[in-house]
Parts: C-alpha cells; sequence; structure tokens
C-alpha cells in the first residue's frame, strides 16, 4: 500500500460567527426610528466523517488543516447574516482521535460515525435584540463569537477481517498476495513488510472478507521492540487471527518458540486477544513430510490446525473457506445497527473562573463571560450598563469577591478591562 499513513495529526478551525449590526430605521416622517440590526450567522463546525472509501491517514500528513466557513455580518433592516458551512473531513474507519496528551476523544470504529472537532462560533446579536423598556435605542450589538481551534493527534487501527499475525518473513506477504490481489514487497529478509497490506478475498459464491498482512512480531514488540507497538494495533480490531508459524525457521526461531512468543505478546498488549478466534497455522509446509501434513498430526511440535505452502498451494483454498466460515460466523454475532449520529466533546469548559494573575489582577474566564462583553461599542452608558446587569446575573462580581478582589483591582474578561469597585 504505497503512501500507507497511520498516524497523523489534525489542526481543525471552526468557522468564527458574524457580527450582529448596530442600526436605525431611517423612514420618510420617522424621526429617530427603532433599532433595526439583524444578527451575524454562525460559524460553521468542522465534523470528521468515518468512511470505509478511504484506507490511511495519509491526506493529513500532507494538509494537517481543515476549516470551516465563518458566519456572515447581520446588517440593517433587521437582516441577519447568513451562517457558515459546515466542512465535512472524511477519516479512514477506524480512525482514533486523541488529545495532544494522549487522551482518547472519539474512536470511529464504524463507518458513518461523525466526530464533531471544532464547534463553530455563534453569531452575534444585533442591536434589535437589546432594545428595553429602559433601553429604546441601544447603541451596541454583539461581536460574533470565534469558533473553537484545536489540534488533534490522529490514529488509525486497521478494521480487517483477518489479521496475519507471525515473526518476520514468516510468509504472511506471499499468502495474502496468493489469496488476494495484493501486492505487497516479498524478499527473503525480515522486517519486509514496512507497512500493513491489505488484500480482499473472494470466494467463488462472492462472499468477501479483509485480510490484513501485520508487519512481523518479534519477542518484546508488545514492549516497543522491532517494529512492535507500530503495528500491534492494527490486530485489535480483527474479527479472526491467523498466527501463521514458520516452518523453515528462517530466523533461528522453532516453531513451538514462535507460537509461544506471539501467544504472550498479544496477551501482554490486549489481554482479550486471546479470547479472539484464531488458527494456528504452519506456513511454507512444502518443506515438512507428506504424511505429517496429510494426516495433520501435530507440526514440529505445536498442534496447529492445518500445514500451508503458498508456493504449491497446499491446502491454501481450504484455508480460506475455514477463514470465510469464522468471519461469516463473527460478522452474525456482532452484528448491530450502525449510528451517524454526531460525536460532541464539549472541549470549551461551561461556565467561568476567576484566576489571580498577581497582586491586584484578575482575569475572568469562560464562554459566558467573555459573550457578556464582547460587544461592538463598550463605552457608552447603556452598553455598559448591560455588561454589569450581566454580570452581576452570572455571579461574576460574588466570585471576584471570594477570590479577594478589592477596590481598584483589575480585572480583564476577554479584551474587556476594568478597575473592580465592591459594588
Amino acid at each position: 500500500m504505497a503512501g500507507f499513513v497511520d498516524q497523523a495529526q489534525l489542526h481543525a478551525k471552526a468557522g468564527d460567527g458574524g457580527a450582529g449590526a448596530v442600526s436605525f430605521r431611517r423612514e420618510a416622517h420617522v424621526d429617530k426610528g427603532g433599532p433595526d440590526g439583524g444578527d451575524g450567522g454562525s460559524g460553521g463546525d468542522v465534523i470528521l466523517v468515518a468512511t470505509d472509501e478511504m484506507a490511511s491517514l495519509l491526506s493529513f500528513a500532507d494538509q494537517p488543516f481543515r476549516r470551516a466557513e465563518s458566519g456572515a455580518h447581520g446588517m440593517g433592516k433587521q437582516r441577519h447574516g447568513r451562517s457558515g458551512g459546515d466542512l465535512e473531513a472524511l477519516v479512514p474507519t477506524g480512525t482514533v482521535l486523541r488529545s495532544l496528551d494522549g487522551e482518547v476523544l472519539a474512536d470511529l470504529a464504524e463507518p458513518g460515525m461523525r466526530f464533531v472537532a471544532a464547534k463553530g462560533g455563534e453569531g452575534g446579536r444585533g442591536n434589535t435584540r437589546f432594545l428595553a423598556n429602559k433601553r429604546r435605542a441601544p447603541s451596541f450589538a454583539e461581536q460574533g463569537e470565534p469558533g473553537e481551534e484545536n489540534w488533534f493527534n490522529l490514529e488509525l487501527k486497521l478494521k480487517a477481517d483477518v489479521a496475519l499475525v507471525g515473526y518476520p518473513n514468516a510468509g504472511k506477504s506471499t499468502f495474502i498476495s496468493v489469496i488476494s490481489r495484493a501486492q505487497p514487497k516479498i524478499a527473503d529478509y525480515p522486517f519486509t513488510t514496512l507497512k500493513p497490506n491489505l488484500g480482499v478475498v473472494r470466494l467463488a459464491d462472492d462472499f468477501e472478507y479483509v485480510v490484513a498482512d501485520i508487519p512481523g512480531l518479534i519477542e518484546g514488540a508488545s514492549e516497543g521492540k522491532g517494529l512492535g507497538l507500530e503495528f500491534l494495533r492494527h490486530i485489535e480490531r480483527a474479527r479472526v487471527l491467523v498466527f501463521l508459524l514458520d516452518a523453515t525457521e528462517s530466523q533461528g526461531t522453532s516453531v513451538a518458540e514462535q507460537h509461544r512468543v506471539l501467544l504472550r505478546e498479544l496477551g501482554n498488549y490486549l489481554p482479550e486477544l486471546l479470547d479472539r478466534p484464531r488458527l494456528v497455522v504452519v506456513s511454507k509446509a512444502d518443506v515438512l513430510d507428506e504424511e505429517i501434513v496429510r494426516h495433520g498430526e501435530e507440526y514440529l511440535g505445536v498442534a496447529a490446525d492445518m500445514a500451508i505452502s503458498s508456493i504449491s498451494s497446499l491446502n491454501v483454498e481450504a484455508l480460506k473457506r475455514k477463514l470465510a466460515e469464522m468471519v461469516s460466523k463473527s460478522r452474525i454475532e456482532s452484528a448491530g445497527p450502525r449510528s451517524s449520529d454526531a460525536i460532541f466533546i464539549n472541549l470549551t469548559p461551561d461556565g467561568f473562573k476567576v484566576v489571580r494573575l498577581g497582586e491586584h489582577r484578575f482575569r475572568v474566564l469562560g464562554r459566558a463571560a467573555e459573550r457578556s462583553v464582547a460587544l461592538s461599542d463598550v463605552t457608552t452608558a447603556d452598553a455598559l450598563e448591560y455588561i454589569q446587569t450581566r454580570l452581576r446575573h452570572l455571579g461574576v462580581d460574588r466570585a471576584l469577591a471570594r477570590a479577594g478582589a478589592t477596590d481598584g483591582d483589575e480585572v480583564a474578561i476577554g479584551e474587556f478591562e476594568f478597575d473592580y469597585t465592591r459594588d
């Protein structure tokens, strides 16, 4: 799979909200008409959508930035600004989103699953919205809210029906090339496969399943040795595991030892993998005694399910059919409704908090408080009265007092700054 990428980053920038308009009616024979400023449009969201049409995160490695459209500003005559369009970015099914700290935020394990990576900013309200009995000609409007801007780490876990697991040079790439149209690199030296290969196996009855050739594991892989953790995660979603054991012991490890190490490494990495349906298959069986292969006895110290040879096609068709049976059974058992509902995690906490910046300096953080002061003009008396009322309603004055603010201290909320007075 040329260009396969299973780790990348995403920078999601949602659209900003448009500003509300400050406008007054201008009609003939109407002196000082009332406010008629329209609202700004909301910014678009950045939404990730899982799809089976993609098999790699290559597009994000090349270009990690995804930006949604901003909302338009409001206008006079109560004309509201148009909302910005959402940006839907496709990711391969099986993509896991993590914060930069490593926390898992979403696992898009099924096609159609959606994740809101950045929420668009709300549009500002026009001055029409601020009309009140005590405020007949509001001279201010709300600014648009900035859209969220977030960085994520993306990690792809392949979702194959069958995962081929084995030591380097155990014959995985040759086997997948024989049973499918996959064309992996094949050579007689360790770690030929540096990237997972996928192949689609199609039987005579048109039944299909996907096989993943996982790069070779070695002892200590679960601790990061060799290619270890780079590829163990691709085994997690497989319905059926195939342990492919090298009968030629080309890497100096006996068949029995290969089997023991694979069991231990998978168990150390994720214990539940040992409960997954699996077949133990000895590869390169053309080197074995024909009687042993024919009667299915113990193969070189391991009670395997069968022995195959990709070169001579020995038992290859039988293995294909057996895997089809196991995959079909697993699909039936795990079948359930697919969800396309959007997953949204509020990355911006609700409410507000007061942070002391110095001996006489404080900052109020939080969306609600910041929206209260995000006005087009904060210098007029009616705007200041509105801000004071909103902050008092939110409890900002009480929170500042509890934080130790005294008369004359500097307080910042967003870009708005003022001197604190207890009353």
